[in-house]
């Protein structure tokens, strides 16, 4: 029997500079598990990209000229686009970030993140998962907070199932490690949201690095 071919993850890199694609590029070459597709630069290239190629995940840059990457995120979920994407930018402020989440991206980092933590945050970002950097996380925080007072504390589970989506695990995953259904994890997911005044995902675990929630 064949050994069974380890997946390749494929890519398409959206980002003004050449420089950094350049560097992207050679980056992901040098790993055997992922595959660079093409490269554009600006939001309106790399729509058109992943519509021809379908690559796995999108890394997208944020502030472009002849297009930027939030309404490139935008569009590519109207379009019903399965590639995820996953933003890469230098600029950490909320006024950036907030509406990249707002728009569908899967995963937020800086520029400045290691090569080992840019290689995960793919894979995860591939599997659907989020990941958000702490860093980003912290600077999301003065659009997404809402008022402490008043809101409703995580039960033991909640913050349980808060800390495995910090990880990147998947609703399979978190099922399958607790013991419990994933129609379980979704339950649990729609009160943490509702507690914490969260729109999804990566604004939950944002607030829960603020709040101290998550270490």
């Amino acid at each position: 029997m064949a050994q069974e071919t380890a997946r390749v993850i494929t890519l398409v890199v959206v980002d003004d500079h050449p420089v950094v694609r350049d560097g992207l590029r050679g980056m992901f070459d040098s790993a055997p598990d992922f595959e660079v597709l093409g490269e554009a630069s600006n939001g309106v290239e790399g729509v058109d990209l992943a519509v021809r190629l379908d690559p796995d995940v999108v890394l997208m840059d944020l502030r472009m000229p002849g297009g930027g990457g939030v309404v490139a995120i935008a569009e590519l979920a109207r379009l019903g686009v399965r590639s995820k994407v996953l933003v890469l930018t230098t600029y950490d402020t909320d006024s950036d970030t907030l509406p990249a989440i707002e728009a569908g991206a899967t995963g937020y980092l800086l520029k400045d993140a290691p090569r080992d933590e840019l290689f995960t945050a793919v894979r995860a970002a591939a599997d659907g998962r989020t990941v958000l950097s702490p860093a980003v996380a912290s600077r999301l925080i003065s659009r997404v907070r809402t008022p402490a007072a008043g809101s409703e504390a995580l039960s033991a589970r909640e913050r349980e199932v808060l800390e495995l989506v910090a990880k990147g695990t998947s609703n399979r995953e978190i099922a399958a490690g607790l013991f419990i259904s994933e129609a379980t994890v979704k339950t649990h997911l729609t009160h943490v949201f509702a507690k914490l005044g969260a729109k999804d995902r990566a604004a939950a675990v944002a607030i829960g690095y603020d709040r101290g929630i998550l270490g």
